[in-house]
């Protein structure tokens, strides 16, 4: 029952903000649009997966990278107290099948990738896909820290590069402006230093759109993009239902985190955590990110992936009909509709 990024139980019981939750969609359109997104431009659906033992992978939008279906959250990777443990489960996942491997400049200061670069030694690089996040909005602070990113994970390159909560309407177009981050995202991909780039966000689809509408004005094509998926979101401000029909329309890769909207959506006590990540990896994902920081949770993640069947519509309805109503106004996804999980907000230094 981990979390799957930052546990923040103080923000359980926060109230709504006053805003709308999913008007004019009922619950089984939602489930017929989730369903059908993974049809959209041709595309195979989503657990149409290749399996390699116990663990499905499948592609990554349209660069043809093959992932597993669940990938290792980076945050939690620096919760453990002992440094030998964090190295272990990242590991140990790598052995039992987890290719994809998250992180993030700024979590823990920088200790998360300090670890997963431990960790990645002795060829357990070359047997992953990595991916970390910066927060630099200028492209001086933008290059700076996918430099300091190369070195904590003891890498040449970074096999996918986002920019890190992207939540505010403006960010598009700060991180597009010239002498934005942008710029520093494509001379690295041209100097090797990353193969590909993405955005990530967990505070409203609206600035996910924006973000992509802005991407299409300068004729950039993201590669993945990241956001929460879960059984809340599907009524309140739903990333699934307006960003993720687009992204596999495009050929985005979708990166699904939060499935158990930071452990709080477990305290609701609606919905069991297998059942959370079955959801998740239901919608059109690439990868489920879920974040291990005990071994037992490493057990259920790759239980999750093993046991995953797709959901029939009446399925998917039924579990989103027990979370109608506590999930009508955001409660369980603080990260929505507080900035208790808005670092760059906590720490503006970071965007440069």
């Amino acid at each position: 029952m981990s979390d799957d990024e930052m546990n923040r139980s103080d923000l359980a019981a926060r109230p709504r903000d006053g805003r709308e939750s999913n008007p004019g969609v009922t619950r089984r359109e939602f489930v017929k649009l989730a369903l059908a997104a993974g049809a959209l431009a041709g595309a195979a659906p989503a657990w149409a997966a290749e399996v390699r033992g116990k663990m499905p992978y499948r592609t990554l939008g349209r660069t043809g990278e093959k992932v597993s279906a669940i990938g290792l959250g980076g945050f939690h990777i620096g919760v453990p107290r002992d440094e030998q443990e964090g190295i272990r489960i990242i590991r140990s996942a790598v052995d039992r099948g987890i290719n994809f491997m998250d992180n993030c400049w700024d979590y823990h200061d920088g200790n998360s990738e300090v670890r997963m670069g431990k960790a990645l030694r002795d060829g357990y690089r070359e047997k992953v896909f990595l991916m970390t996040k910066i927060d630099g909005r200028s492209k001086a602070a933008a290059a700076r820290q996918i430099d300091q990113s190369l070195e904590r994970l003891q890498t040449d390159h970074i096999d996918l590069m986002q920019l890190h909560e992207i939540i505010r309407l403006e960010d598009p177009d700060v991180v597009f402006a010239s002498g934005g981050a942008v710029e520093a995202l494509v001379e690295a991909r041209k100097a090797g230093k990353i193969r590909y780039v993405g955005f990530t966000g967990h505070k409203d689809p609206l600035v996910h759109q924006r973000m992509l509408e802005i991407a299409t004005q300068h004729q950039f094509h993201f590669d993945a993009a990241q956001m929460p998926l879960n059984v809340m979101d599907a009524h309140f401000r739903s990333f699934a239902h307006h960003v993720v029909p687009r992204l596999v329309q495009e050929g985005i890769g979708v990166l699904g985190m939060k499935p158990m909207g930071s452990g709080v959506i477990l305290r609701s006590n609606i919905v069991k955590p297998i059942e959370c990540l079955h959801y998740a990896l239901n919608l059109p994902t690439s990868v489920v990110i879920t974040g291990i920081d005990r071994l037992e949770w490493l057990d259920q993640a790759c239980e999750a992936a093993r046991t995953f069947q797709p959901m029939s519509p009446d399925e998917v309805a039924a579990l989103l009909a027990r979370t109608a109503e506590a999930a009508a106004t955001g409660r369980f996804e603080p990260f929505k509709t507080t900035a208790g999980f808005d670092g760059t907000a906590h720490h503006p230094q970071w965007l440069g």
